[in-house]
Order: structure tokens, then sequence, then C-alpha cells
């Protein structure tokens, strides 16, 4: 049992999980023993697991709070199950992007240089024209710098790019997010998607020039 656990959680259109209905700032709880697949609320507490259950094109998502009774399956994703769920704000495709590049870097076990090959690793390139890579699966790379560039190629992945210029590849189901900065640094668009979906191509480079992925 914990205390408070935060953690991401999808819905259909209408706020709608397994027939339930919920609402953005509302509390639930259940009765009876908590078990994954079985009785209580569920979420996942890394985000881009979300996507397993709900696609990212036709749901909903938003940040929970859960508390109570949790239980949660050893060697599988984080899906984890709760007597009490809170709902917290909606959150866009985007943001989830960036809180999983986030739980996986705090996660990460660090190493020196900028590619990271095993489950859930991470890798950060901060300088200019710099280069990360995630090859492992539920990986994320973050280039920060102007001119960077991210690659995520393991399953369930995550590739961001959000300094001038940068670019971003991404295998087949996993994640990308571009920004788009005007020459006084400012952030003009974004886009975040899915490789293989929402128009983007699997293992291409892209970079996002006038609000519009443009192959580099």
């Amino acid at each position: 049992m914990q205390d408070r656990i935060i953690a991401y959680k999808g819905f259909n259109r209408d706020w709608t999980c397994r027939d339930f209905q919920y609402e953005v700032g509302k509390t639930f709880e259940k009765d009876g023993e908590i078990k994954v697949c079985g009785n209580g609320f569920h979420a996942c507490l890394h985000p881009l697991d979300v996507f397993n259950y709900y696609p990212p094109a036709s749901s909903r998502f938003a940040l929970v709070e859960m508390s109570g009774d949790t239980d949660q399956k050893e060697h599988s994703d984080t899906k984890i199950a709760s007597a009490r769920i809170e709902i917290k704000p909606e959150i866009q495709i985007s943001e989830m992007i960036k809180a999983a590049v986030k739980h996986v870097f705090d996660a990460a076990k660090w190493i020196k240089g900028h590619a990271a090959t095993g489950y859930r690793g991470a890798a950060s390139a901060t300088g200019d024209s710099g280069a990360a890579s995630a090859t492992g699966d539920s990986g994320a790379a973050s280039a920060t710098g102007d001119r960077g560039a991210a690659s995520a190629t393991g399953d369930s992945g995550a590739a961001m790019a959000c300094g001038y210029g940068g670019r971003a590849m991404a295998a087949e189901g996993c994640a990308i997010f571009l920004t788009e900065r005007n020459d006084d640094d400012e952030i003009i668009s974004v886009f975040a998607g899915i490789a293989g979906q929402d128009g983007v191509d699997p293992m291409t480079w892209y970079s996002l020039v006038n609000g519009k992925l443009v192959e580099v």
C-alpha cells in the first residue's frame, strides 16, 4: 500500500474506460481486493505504456493520482491498479512524450557518451550539433542543443529534438517529438506523433519547418 502514486491513464474520447464514466477533477473509489487486470482502477507509471491500451489518435489522456490498496504485476509493463483514483487535468500527446523522457531519465543508469542500449535506457545530447540514440526497448533520446539529432529505434521508444534546427527519427511504434524555433530561439510550433502513424514514416529523419514535418 502506498499513500500517493502519480500515474498516466488513457480514456475513450467520452472519458470512459471499460464502460466506466470518469470526469476530470473527480475522485473515484472501489471496494474489494485490488488486482491488476481484475478489480480496481488502472493506469500506468510509464507514459508510453498507456499507448499499449489506448491509441494516441483516438484517445484522451490524463495525469492521475492513485491511492489506497494497490497491485502491480512483476515482469510486465508498468500497469498498476488502485482502490482510489483522482483524475487530474487532461494532458496532450506532446506532454506525454516529455513525461516519458523524464520518466526514463529519472530511472536510467547513466553511462558515458550519448548512446543508451539497455531496456528503458536514456540518452541525452545537450550541446550544439549533438546526437542522442536510444536503441533499447522503452528507451528515450533527447537532443536539446541547436541542430541536435535524436533517434529511438527500440520498441516503444521516444525521440525528442527541441533545439533550433533539431531533427528526430523513430522506429515504427516509437514516439517522436519536435519543436520549431525562430532566430530568437522562441518556440513557434511543435509536433508530436508516432512513427508509422500520423504521417510519420518509420526510420526517417524529420525536422519541423513552418509547422510541418520535413524529411531531412
